[in-house]
């Protein structure tokens, strides 16, 4: 099959009659050609009102589990690895079973592992707090035991000194004997974690609620402790809480729950403490021999699914389409056949027809599928054939616009100019080198840098051609501009500009050569021979020259450029038989380009061809072109009173102003041509076709026109 690449393929408007047994298989084997696209022929319902609705529904719900099996894998961190060899593809209602069952073995054992986390999560906190709690508890005994101790003191040395330390009434250590420790029993405590970033505010709100009646001890926790609620691991810290009445208690349990501090148990009872502890780290142990054993059953469970997950989504993305594609098609009355209507190229017609062959034999259906050509005067999609080559130019032509039906495709074209003016800016051949590197790397290896899935990476592996291409070019003008890493380099020969005191010296090492410059070298009568001489390279007057022969450069490549547009516009206008737009439009822009620009880059090489080193030409092409428009055949400045003129310089061959004088008398009268007898016809035979009564309908289906060079229709996933 041979495909056209200077232009669009030929389209023809094609209508399949297919047996309902034989329509899967019929849409899913174009699918694979993708050289058909469809046509909806449905339009006038919604997407809930077609036919295959609920088919459509089904994968979309297949895909979502798929989501969910990715995510999870991607979360447990398991390398997906295909199953070597062929695997059975399942059928679509066995596939949607098998999904089923995973997905709900999946949650059950998400949803105990979660409870078993919660689980193991508490218990930690539970021990951290008897751990805490406890330290306090343990302190504030041994402070009521050195009371104890001094009291006993007291009683046995009564001629004693005091200590500091001691209560300066006697009396008040009666009262702790008495109905001081009967009230001590009376206060109550609540223990539990709190945030530590929250853990100053929690201490002022329990100040402010309780008047200053309670007293709070903090313990921060080094390292973070995993929240039972969040599953995340966060800063934390016990606290101790100790209040007197039923009232304090209230508000204190309703703080803690403003403020999501989890709250604990803690006896105060050492015996209890010493068993409620032991009875945690059993019960801590246990839990985690448990969520060991339920990850590694998780991990066996997905590891299972990610061998099949890749081929699971290809399969149910191609059912997807199908179904799709045919909720576009009609159905008869009789609902035995669908009607189908696309566009195909004319060159793959064959291929088309083997695949419905193929489906019909295949579905065991008992009627062939009919496929027939349609005359229409439709406007056929645009649809270029590309390769791995082609693909990235095409790609950046119809960044801009894609071309209509049967016009020339720029992007042939564009393959060579668009690396060679990215290299006319990027001219260095060392940069170039590092750049062919890159893109040999890509090309070298694209089938192992295929499957890579990073967005970024994939932009530039997608032009990998095109890189390789730009280096190519760069290299060549950075040879041109001699340059290597922005610095000189002497590939053909050392410069021919001496020094003017010693023609021995270089001009690198000429003392006055800041201050007159250099000078040509007498052993020399020609240029460098191949590209910028090194001796512009650092110099005052580099960015002088070089911008200077760059702009002329530039406006060469741009008139070149524009002058092959409207050419390709000709061709275009040839192909439509559009002999109004040939006239009107195609020659006053050639007349009117060659005129004004075209004669520019005629002036430009004059210049920098003709003429010597004695008398060489010094024209300002500025001056000349500024002229040929306000004083047309002035082309020396003239005075008109003295007669003499101001600058002979400017006259470059004989008859110069006479031709200047012609030109722009030819760029006078195209531009009224270009504007007026065009829209004037056009209005003339609209006016003409209204007066008789019939106008043709044009049919500006946007949809229709922008195919791509992809081909549109069914193309799926990883179909050849």
């Amino acid at each position: 099959m041979v495909m056209d690449l200077f232009r669009s393929e030929e389209m023809m408007l094609a209508q399949l009659i297919i047996p309902a047994d034989a329509a899967h298989e019929t849409i899913t084997l174009l699918g694979q050609v993708g050289m058909f696209q469809f046509k909806d022929l449905n339009t006038d319902k919604s997407a809930f009102q077609r036919t295959y609705a609920n088919q459509v529904k089904r994968c979309d719900e297949m895909l979502r589990k798929l989501r969910f099996f990715n995510d999870q894998i991607t979360k447990a961190d398991i390398m997906v690895s295909p199953k070597a060899g062929i695997q059975r593809p399942y059928d679509l209602d066995e596939l949607e079973a098998k999904l089923e069952e995973l997905e709900s073995e999946l949650l059950e054992v998400n949803g105990n592992q979660d409870k078993l986390s919660r689980s193991h999560s508490e218990l930690v906190e539970l021990q951290l707090v008897l751990e805490k709690a406890g330290g306090f508890f343990d302190e504030a005994m041994t402070g009521a035991n050195t009371i104890q101790e001094e009291l006993h003191m007291r009683e046995t040395f009564p001629e004693r000194a005091l200590s500091i330390e001691e209560p300066l009434l006697p009396d008040s250590i009666e009262l702790q004997e008495t109905g001081g420790m009967r009230n001590l029993n009376q206060l109550g405590f609540v223990t539990g974690l709190v945030l530590t970033e929250k853990a100053a505010s929690f201490e002022r709100v329990l100040f402010r609620a309780t008047r200053g009646n309670m007293f709070l001890k903090l313990a921060h926790i080094e390292g973070k402790v995993n929240d039972p609620a969040l599953g995340t691991k966060m800063e934390k810290s016990v606290f101790v809480v100790f209040f007197a009445g039923e009232r304090a208690r209230t508000k204190i349990l309703k703080l803690c729950e403003a403020v999501g501090a989890n709250r604990y148990p803690f006896p105060e009872d050492r015996s209890r403490q010493r068993h409620m502890n032991a009875e945690v780290n059993a019960r801590l142990r246990e839990l985690h021999v448990t969520l060991e054993a339920g990850t590694r059953q998780s991990e066996t469970l997905l590891g299972q699914i990610a061998q099949n997950l890749a081929d699971w989504n290809l399969q149910v993305s191609r059912e997807k389409a199908v179904y799709h594609t045919l909720n576009k098609l009609s159905i008869d009355v009789t609902r035995k056949c669908l009607i189908a209507e696309g566009w195909c190229p004319t060159v793959a017609r064959r291929r088309i027809v083997d695949a419905i062959d193929r489906a019909t034999y295949q579905s065991s259906a008992q009627v062939n599928t009919i496929f027939k050509e349609l005359n229409t005067k439709e406007m056929p999609p645009t649809f270029f054939q590309t390769n791995k080559v082609t693909e990235v130019f095409q790609d950046i032509v119809e960044a801009y616009g894609v071309a209509r039906y049967r016009e020339v495709n720029p992007a042939v074209f564009t393959i060579v100019t668009f690396p060679f003016l990215f290299a006319v800016m990027f001219g260095d051949l060392g940069h170039g080198l590092l750049m062919l590197l890159v893109g040999a790397f890509l090309v070298i290896y694209e089938k192992k840098l295929s499957n890579v899935d990073n967005e970024i990476f994939n932009m530039v592996y997608a032009g990998r051609y095109c890189i390789l291409l730009m280096s190519m070019f760069s290299i060549y003008t950075g040879i041109l501009y001699n340059e290597v890493f922005s610095m000189p380099m002497t590939l053909f020969g050392e410069s021919h500009f001496v020094c003017p005191s010693d023609h021995s010296l270089p001009f690198s090492r000429c003392p006055e050569g800041p201050k007159t410059g250099v000078v040509m070298n007498p052993a020399y009568d020609t240029p460098y021979p191949f590209g910028v001489d090194p001796v512009w390279h650092g110099t005052k007057t580099e960015l002088q020259f070089t911008n200077s022969m760059k702009m002329k450069m530039s406006v060469i490549m741009g008139v070149v450029q524009m002058t092959c547009g409207i050419f390709l516009s000709a061709l275009n206008h040839r192909q439509s038989k559009d002999r109004l737009s040939m006239m009107y439009e195609f020659i006053p822009q050639v007349l009117f380009l060659s005129s004004m620009f075209g004669y520019l880059s005629i002036l430009i090489m004059m210049k920098w061809t003709m003429g010597t080193r004695e008398a060489p030409i010094k024209a300002d092409l500025y001056h000349v072109m500024i002229y040929m428009f306000l004083q047309p055949g002035n082309v020396d400045c003239t005075n008109s009173l003295t007669g003499v003129a101001e600058c002979p310089e400017n006259l470059m061959f004989a008859g110069q102003g006479y031709l200047q004088l012609f030109l722009l008398l030819v760029m006078f009268v195209c531009v009224p041509m270009m504007l007026f007898p065009k829209p004037l016809i056009l209005k003339k035979r609209h006016e003409a076709r209204n007066a008789s009564g019939f106008s043709r309908l044009e049919d500006d289906d946007d949809d229709d026109h922008h195919g791509g060079h992809g081909g549109g229709g069914v193309v799926f996933p990883g179909a050849p």
